[in-house]
């Protein structure tokens, strides 16, 4: 079993910064990928960032340029560095791990989400 536990959200003003942690309860070098995704009021969910296990990177349009994800396999954390930050960015911002086990097969895991708000 794997838990993800989300923190660093919070309150800012437009064109600041946040960095977001992820901490898995396991080990996360069995995550094919690991993101975060975000989802606003009356939006659907969406991808901001994922990480493979080889850390080949990948970003939502939105944020290419001002996010950047990066992983500790040593401390079982996954980072999303947010600057720029505008008003839109303003959403619940969950942390997803994509495990294959040998037995189970592939798994998604989510976290419980943590919210950040941007004020213009």
């Amino acid at each position: 079993q794997v838990r993800l536990v989300e923190s660093g959200g919070g309150l800012v003003q437009a064109g600041g910064s946040l960095r977001l942690s992820c901490a898995a309860s396991g080990s996360i070098f069995r995550a094919n990928a690991m993101g975060w995704h975000r989802q606003a009021p009356g939006k659907q969910r969406e991808l901001v960032a994922a990480i493979t296990s080889g850390g080949s990177t990948n970003y939502g349009d939105s944020v290419k340029g001002r996010f950047t994800i990066s992983r500790d396999n040593a401390r079982n954390t996954v980072y999303l560095q947010m600057n720029s930050l505008k008003p839109e960015d303003t959403a619940v911002y969950y942390c997803n791990a994509n495990i294959t086990w040998p037995v189970q097969g592939t798994i998604d895991y989510w976290g419980q989400g943590t919210q950040v708000t941007v004020s213009s």
